[in-house]
Order: C-alpha cells, then structure tokens, then sequence
C-alpha cells in the first residue's frame, strides 16, 4: 500500500513515503534532495561554525559569525586599504563598518550569497587571507534573521537586505559624503541559536588579538579602542605581565612575527596565529617555530641542550602569514600546512641566535633557566623511576580509570571523547552507568586531592592521585599528547565540590597550563532542582529556573533538591552528560594574572584571604 504525501505546513511537499512488505521506507529518487548552499549551512552548521552554544563560551557561533565579518575588514587592512573598523553590538544586533575598498557594487549580492564567490582567488586583491573558500560572509548571512550589506564606492553605494539567506531587498543611489568601505548588519538567527547572549569580554579579547596582530590598524568596538603600537610584544606583555626572566625576544619579519619569554612555571604556552586568525590548537607553524627556537638556542650557546630543559616555562606568540593556508576544519584551529616548516624553523634559528649576541644579559638569564630546569629534571627523573616501580608493582592498569574505547588521537570519535573526573564512588555511580563507554571515559577521585601550590613537579610523583590522574590524561612528557578531548571536572554544587573543582585546576595551572589555555578543560554543570507534575518534568540549573518552571507548572509541582551528583539517578544522569550536557570552559583572562590569583585562593592562609571569605562566603 502506498503513503499518502505529506506536507508541510506551508504546503510544501515532503515526498512520497512508499513502504514494503517489511513495513521499512523504500529508497528510491523521491528521497533525493539538492539544496541551495545556504540551505545547507542552515541544515548543517556545525560543518561552517562549529558548535552553536549559548554564547557562554569564546568558541560559540555568535562569535565565530562576528569574526567572519571582521576578518574581511582586517583583510582590506592587510591589503593597505583603510586603518579603522568600527563595531558595535546592542541588543545582539552587530553593525561593522570598515573603510577599505568597498564591495564592487554591482556584485555585493553574490558576495554574500553564493558560495565560492569573492576577490579571495585573485591573489592580486588578497594574498594572506584566511576565509579563501568564499563560505564566510554567506554562512553569516544564512544564520541571521536580518542582514545588511551596503557598500561604499566613488560617492555611490548598493545595499541588500537579507533574511536567513533569502534575499527581502536592494538599492542604489548617492552618497557623496560616505568614505569609501562596506558596512554590515547582522542579527543571529534564534531558530539556529535558540537562546544566547554576547559576552563582551570575550568580544574585547578577539578586538585586542586583531589589534596586536595588525599594528596601526584601530578597532573600535562600542566606543572602546583598541590599538596597537608594538605588535605581538604588546599581547606578550600583557599575558606574561611583569612574570618574564628576561627581556622578550622580538622578532618581525616580512611573513613571521614571533615574541617570548621565559615565565616562573612550568610546562609551556604559545598563542599562535595564522593570517590574524588564532589557532587554538596550534598546527604545523607552531611546532617549527618551538624548534626554530630550540636549535637557535643550541647553536648560540653550542650545546646539546636537551628539548624539554630549552622549553620548560616557554610563554610565547607566534603570527605567520601563509598564501595558500590549510586547516584541519573549517573552524581554522590547527593549520596543516608541511611546507611551511622548513622557512619558519630557519627564520627563527637565525632570529634566536641574533637577539642573544645583541642582548648578553637576557641571553645569561635565559641559560641560567635552563640550566635549572636541567637540575630539576635530573632529580624528577629519579622520583619519577621510583613512582613508575611501585605504579608497576601495585598494578599496570591505572585502578582509579573507566577508560573508554577511542581516544583524542583517533580518526574516528576522536573529537568526541572525554574523561569526567568524578567526586568519589557516590558520584561516579550514575556516570558509569549512564556513558558511552566508547567515548567518555571516568577517573575517580578518591577524596580531595592535595594542593600543590607552591611544591616543585617532583610532587607529583609522591602523590599516588595526582600520579594516576596525569597517567590517564597522558599528559607526563607532552600535553600533545592528551588522550581525551574534553577533560571535565564533576564535582558536587557545594563547599566541598567547589574546593576539589579549585585544588584540580590549580594542579592544572601550576603544571599542565597548556591544557587550560589550549581549552581543554571545563565543569560539568548538573541540575539543582527537579521540578515536576504528573505530566511534565522540567530540571532546573539556578534559583530563576526553578521559579519559572514552579510558575509554569503552577500550584502541583513536587519540587526535589539534589545535593550531590550521587543523588540523581543513573537512569535521568543521561540526558545531563550525552545530548543535553553543560558545560563550561575554564579560561584565562591573563597568564600574568595566574600567579597572583592562585598565590591568593591556594597560597599560604592569610588574613586578607581570612577576611575576603568572612566577606563573601559566610
């Protein structure tokens, strides 16, 4: 028997649904579909920006569909057309105006609605661009329920009006007293973004990133400046703050920018960046450039300085301009190129070796560090030998680990893949029951870990706990090497959860920075409330939540509070760590605040953190 045909409500023809004996949907031409290239983005974001989100996090839509617009503006920058770009956001509508050349008038529909269209093939209009597949500028407009383009040329403008992708409307005219560029408008669509809000803090440190990688250009994003003078030297001093050992190494070249220092801790970090975009998980430029400085530093002092002695405590930021650039997602995290080594390794080496015979001061204080870090990991060396016996003696496996079947490393699911770290057997309980073991694995905590502010590496080695959680992260030689993608933290909502959740990213600061800073850490947020009636259960984050959703229900709902994870049974725990998961990343504003903020919550009990707790906790 054959289905009728469905439609939708607009009268719009689903196909038919034939069946066969078997009462399965036959395949056959009527399921064949072809969509516009802006219905696809709309159907399939994540392939054009990645995650949705809320906003809550610097990697959400929002953002990257902000970025799409200002790289085009930083592009005509770049290019030496126009040194100012004007942002602003009110009420989640965004306007960017810059003032480079200006859209061709007779083309600004294409350029922003059909794919693979725009100037960035032409290598004589744009040569270091990073958008070069003609996606950005129409996945805005695609995700965006109002969307305005006008572009400035000779006194004339054109403008079209767009609503998720469909074109409303278009003019031109006059205008005698408009400098040449374009200007753009954009409200995200809340079909696709449902609820979000922007963070302003998150947009200030993207204008700041563009400032220090394109000196001269001034970004004004609601009335605030942001400019620079000094390029990746100014964003160097202001992550490492007054931390650095010794004068930064500076370096600008024609295609390379790069700037370091050593800092007092350990492990080390790098923002990297290609054609001005940040590439959070670094890529094939930035590992020729820690090698570029490694045999720099070799050949200065002619030594065979070991790898990890030369890098220990390494704060730097590298930019490279690359013409053709190839990343591993659309995204743009991690650049692929391999023909980009050999000129950036060979560039730094010199650069390395010029700075340390024109500066014999800095150059004395940077082998006085590494000379300590050679002593520390002799002596690491023999505990660790010492913790790696008995870890051998008492079991290979690491006991306190569910492992799961992929890892971080792994074509497929790899990205998927996490490890929560649990609050005891109590809270574990639901997550074994309720993962899925071929992607989320679980490390139970025994109890609350020690602090280990202020103890040398070596300490690790001496605390069972610690030991094994760093074994099952994979992260003792390199946090390269991370075998889980998302590392979350999941603790109880209360003093003692909170306690454990600050001691776990103190160990993570103090020794694996790279895993906070590369965004590779975050907090599993569960509900504090469950608020239900005979027909309908809603689970509630925060106080608001519950009152909205006791209104909602009105005067029946039985209203539950959960304590600790091990309260919420294995059966609801699903939903909360599989498709309708929260979580939130742990970032760092600033590396130069790191020290000071740790000194204070982790330190030594003193009565200004005495009296900060009375204040506010008590």
């Amino acid at each position: 028997m054959e289905a009728m045909t469905k439609t939708t409500p607009n009268g719009h023809a689903t196909g038919n649904s034939k069946a066969n004996g078997n009462g399965k949907a036959i395949y056959d031409e009527s399921k064949i579909k072809t969509l516009s290239s802006l219905e696809h983005i709309r159907l399939r974001t994540g392939m054009y920006i990645g995650r949705l989100g809320s906003g809550s996090d610097l990697d959400d839509g929002i953002y990257i569909l902000l970025k799409e617009i200002v790289d085009n503006s930083v592009d005509e920058f770049i290019m030496g057309h126009g040194n100012k770009v004007d942002i602003t956001i009110d009420e989640d509508l965004v306007k960017v105006r810059d003032y480079g050349r200006g859209i061709p008038l007779g083309k600004i529909v294409e350029c922003v609605s059909v794919i693979n269209t725009g100037a960035k093939y032409n290598d004589d209009v744009f040569q270091f661009s990073v958008g070069l597949n003609g996606v950005g500028t129409k996945a805005v407009n695609a995700l965006s329920s109002h969307f305005v383009v006008r572009a400035y040329r000779d006194g004339k403008y054109a403008e079209a009006v767009f609503s998720r992708g469909d074109l409303l409307s278009q003019k031109k005219g006059k205008a005698p007293d408009e400098p040449d560029g374009t200007y753009f408008e954009f409200l995200p669509d809340t079909e696709i973004f449902s609820e979000y809000d922007f963070n302003y803090e998150f947009v200030e440190r993207r204008m700041w990133n563009y400032a220090c990688l394109n000196s001269g250009l001034k970004l004004i994003f609601n009335k605030q400046k942001f400019e620079s003078k000094h390029g990746l030297l100014d964003l160097l001093k202001t992550e490492a703050g007054e931390d650095g050992l010794y004068g930064p190494v500076y370096y600008k070249g024609q295609y390379l920018e790069f700037a370091f220092t050593h800092v007092q801790s350990y492990g080390e970090a790098y923002r990297s960046f290609v054609n001005g975009q940040y590439t959070s998980d670094g890529g094939t430029h930035q590992s020729a450039f820690r090698e570029g400085v490694f045999k720099g530093v070799n050949e200065f002092y002619k030594k065979n300085f070991n790898a990890v002695d030369v890098r220990d405590g390494a704060f730097g930021a590298v930019a490279v301009k690359v013409k053709d650039p190839v990343f591993e997602s659309q995204t743009k995290n991690k650049l692929g190129n391999t023909d980009v080594r050999g000129w950036i390794v060979n560039e730094t080496r010199e650069a390395i070796v010029d700075f340390l015979h024109k500066n014999r001061q800095a150059a004395d204080k940077l082998e006085q560090r590494i000379l300590h870090n050679e002593k520390l990991r002799k002596e690491l060396n023999a505990v660790k030998k010492e913790a790696k016996e008995a870890a051998r003696r008492i079991e290979i496996k690491i006991p306190q680990l569910k492992d799961c079947k992929f890892h971080k490393g792994d074509k497929k699911r790899g990205e998927e893949t996490s490890v929560f770290l649990a609050e005891g057997a109590s809270a574990a309980g639901p997550i074994v029951f309720a993962r899925d073991p071929e992607t989320q694995a679980i490390f139970t905590l025994k109890g609350k870990p020690q602090n280990l502010f202020g103890k040398t590496r070596a300490s690790i080695y001496r605390n069972v706990e610690l030991y094994n959680l760093m074994m099952a992260l994979g992260i003792e030689e390199d946090v390269e090497n991370l075998r889980y993608n998302k590392v979350i933290i999941a603790t109880d909502a209360d003093v003692d959860g909170f306690h454990i959740r600050n001691i776990l990213m103190t160990f993570f600061l103090i020794y694996f920075e790279e895993l906070v800073t590369s965004g590779h850490v975050y907090i599993l947020e569960t509900p504090l409330f469950r608020v239900r009636n005979k027909q309908e259960t809603i689970y509630c984050y925060d106080e608001r939540e519950r009152k909205r959703a006791e209104k909602k229900l009105k005067g029946s709902a039985e209203i539950t509070r959960f304590k600790g994870l091990g309260e919420i049974s294995p059966k609801e725990f699903g939903q909360f760590i599989n498709g309708d998961i929260r979580l939130v990343k742990v970032g760092v504003r600033s590396l130069a605040t790191v020290p000071e903020t740790l000194g204070f919550y982790m330190g030594k009990n003193t009565p200004d953190r005495r009296d900060y707790i009375m204040e506010h906790l008590i």
